[in-house]
């Protein structure tokens, strides 16, 4: 037989790494226009976009019908995903709009998985994740599952599964698998973020390799979530790094209180091209401020603010929020060799994988 390549070279250590001991990271953050040139495809599908199609849907229902509103005063993107859950369970005018804009959504979502599939960088990908918050609702849910439907109708071969783990915690637990093994030696879990547009999550991540080798059962012992789109004092990367910080410093009290032993180390996972270096080069439009300014370094400012833990110096690596929410499905991945994930936001991530 003849000699295979050689697999390539593992760098968990640096920002943004591509290669991890499991998996190849080949492509994130691809942004792929339209054929105007002008838009971006992923655009088509997020949150925002479904906020859009269902804002248009309600005044089509308004001109049609006259008087109120049926899913009230707010405008949808104020509406949260409970809620509109609730409306749709009610099976009234409310629902039945909001069951036009899942199928305007999910013919999007469609659309985009498709332009993907076509690029260099996807090729030869069988199976796509869907995460992000969107999805963890039960509208998401069925536009995920219309999609799918709808691919199938094209006679596009690909499997499309929701997250394995809730969107809140998929981001986070996604670091047990780029995180260097010598760096939790001696240790029970590591401190993770996961920022994204609208809000902030911080998590203590168990891997407990001991319970499955794989990493499948790696959980999160405790967390929390920071709304700083809607925090009318976060206008600044600033504000956004102290929340952060603060957060971090609950739990890392949290952790010495439950007798935790925390790894000197924090996962921060963000929007955008991460350098090797840690500098961010495009992507972060979503975030407060200028994140990609030549004079900031969010490892750094990071560090700056939570320089210990426990004790020790405190070594914080940076990577891609969707990149990392995607590596929260490596132990379920195993099946395939190719796969990707769109994550459904404020925006929408991407990112593609080949397994080793």
């Amino acid at each position: 037989m003849p000699a295979q390549p050689p697999a390539p070279a593992f760098h968990a250590d640096i920002h943004g790494s591509p290669a991890l001991p499991a998996v190849t990271i080949d492509s994130y953050s691809l942004e792929v226009r339209e054929s105007d040139g002008q838009h971006f495809v992923g655009d088509r599908a997020s949150r925002t976009a479904f906020c859009g199609l269902l804002d248009g849907w309600r005044r089509q229902f308004k001109s049609m019908h006259g008087g109120d509103d049926p899913l009230g005063d707010l405008p949808s993107g104020e509406l949260g995903k409970k809620r509109l859950d609730a409306l749709l369970d009610e099976k009234g005018d409310a629902a039945e709009i909001i069951r036009v804009a899942i199928e305007d959504f999910a013919h999007q979502l469609a659309h985009v998985a498709g332009v993907f599939l076509k690029q260099k960088k996807w090729q030869g990908v069988q199976r796509i994740i869907v995460g992000g918050g969107f999805q963890q609702s039960q509208l998401g849910e069925l536009a995920v599952a219309r999609a799918a439907e709808l691919l199938r109708q094209e006679k596009i071969r690909i499997d499309i599964r929701r997250l394995h783990h809730h969107a809140d915690e998929g981001g986070l637990i996604g670091w047990v698998h780029i995180v260097p093994a010598n760096v939790l030696r001696g240790f029970d879990a590591l401190l993770a973020v996961d920022i994204g547009g609208t809000n902030a999550r911080c998590g203590i991540v168990r891997p407990n390799r001991d319970k499955a080798a794989d990493l499948s059962q790696a959980d999160v012992v405790e967390r929390v979530k920071w709304s700083h789109a809607r925090d009318e004092d976060a206008t600044h990367r600033v504000h956004v790094i102290d929340g952060i910080a603060e957060m971090l410093e609950k739990l890392a009290t949290y952790a010495k209180r439950k007798e935790i032993r925390l790894a000197p180390f924090v996962g921060v996972s963000c929007p955008g091209v991460v350098q090797k270096d840690g500098a961010i080069a495009a992507g972060t439009q979503n975030l407060p401020g200028d994140w990609e300014s030549p004079h900031f370094h969010l490892p750094t400012a990071l560090r700056d603010k939570f320089p210990t833990i426990h004790g020790e110096e405190t070594r914080v690596l940076l990577h891609n929020d969707a990149v990392v929410q995607g590596l929260s499905e490596l132990p379920f991945t195993a099946d395939v060799k190719r796969w990707g994930v769109l994550t459904v936001g404020t925006g929408l991530g991407n990112a593609s994988y080949t397994n080793r």
